[in-house]
């Protein structure tokens, strides 16, 4: 196997990412955004026989001056024909190759569940942490079959919001709307003191792509002149990922964020992407927002988790 961290060709990164239906965080904008940022990003690419077999993102820092740690997040990303054997010897080849000082901490966190990681895989590596949880749409389904999946009162909220002539939504790669939800998003993120990603990151996300109209899309709502709810989408490849929402008291009493879904499903699926990724649930901490993405029908998967 040839492992190489450098000069690596943006075009067959971007191919291969997409026709594995690689995660965001493995995304090549992804990592151009965040190095615009001042992260340290790492990226590897291994070939067998002049073909190419995994793909790795590293996000690295440094920890007690000293220390530099290395987080693959939902990756590498492989070829479905590479072996659990061989996914071992791509990690060891990767740990022992990355272009960090001796002193090391190299993490990877499969975008798999556990019952997909064999044991053959992970032998020799120890689970650090539990796996983060999500939920995934199959968009190659019929709009029909996905109405038809979803949870009844879901869908009774779902209906009665299309149902209402006064509310219009529209869908589209808006970078003025796109500037206006990340204005609603740093409010709310003061108003109930959490936090994320900077805002900046999605302008620099968008700015990374080749076209701009290709990377995210703006589901928003409105109501006469208000508008009362939006929700932001980030686009890598056939995989579309849920990045953050926003709605109004009008636009929570009249179910605004199921018809920007839909709708924004609607839309994603016209454009050729294959798996909407929902994003993170936590039904301890956040329930009534797992329980909203739980409510679409979509296969609730925890990830194997992060080994070292």
């Amino acid at each position: 196997m040839n492992v190489r961290w450098e000069h690596l060709p943006q075009a067959e990164w971007e191919e291969f990412h997409a026709l594995h239906h690689g995660a965001l965080q493995q995304a090549w904008a992804y990592g151009e955004a965040l190095t615009s940022l001042g992260v340290t990003m790492l990226r590897a690419m291994v070939w067998q026989d002049d073909r190419l077999v995994a793909m790795a993102q590293f996000m690295c820092k440094r920890m007690l001056g000293y220390i530099s740690l290395a987080s693959c997040t939902r990756g590498p990303v492989f070829s479905p024909e590479v072996s659990p054997v061989q996914r071992a010897e791509i990690y060891k080849r990767l740990r022992q190759s990355i272009p960090l000082p001796r002193l090391k901490v190299v993490l990877f966190s499969p975008d798999r569940t556990a019952d997909q990681v064999d044991r053959a895989e992970t032998r020799g590596m120890s689970r650090v942490m539990t796996g983060y949880a999500t939920v995934l749409l199959d968009l190659k389904a019929p709009l029909p079959t996905l109405k038809a999946h979803l949870e009844g009162k879901w869908r009774n909220r779902l209906n009665k919001a299309l149902s209402n002539d006064k509310i219009r939504v529209h869908v589209q790669p808006s970078l003025k709307r796109c500037e206006w939800l990340l204005g609603k998003e740093l409010d709310q993120r003061e108003a109930k003191k959490f936090h994320g990603l900077p805002t900046e990151f999605v302008q620099a996300y968008i700015a990374a792509a080749a076209d701009h109209r290709q990377a995210f899309v703006v589901a928003y709502a409105e109501l006469g002149k208000n508008t009362m709810g939006g929700m932001l989408f980030l686009i890598h490849g056939r995989v579309a990922s849920y990045h953050m929402g926003w709605a109004d008291d009008e636009g929570r009493r009249l179910n605004a964020h199921n018809a920007l879904l839909w709708e924004a499903m609607a839309y994603l699926q016209g454009q050729g992407i294959e798996v909407l990724d929902l994003g993170g649930v936590n039904t301890h901490d956040l329930p009534g927002i797992s329980r909203f993405k739980l409510g679409t029908g979509g296969r609730a998967v925890t990830l194997a988790g992060t080994y070292f």
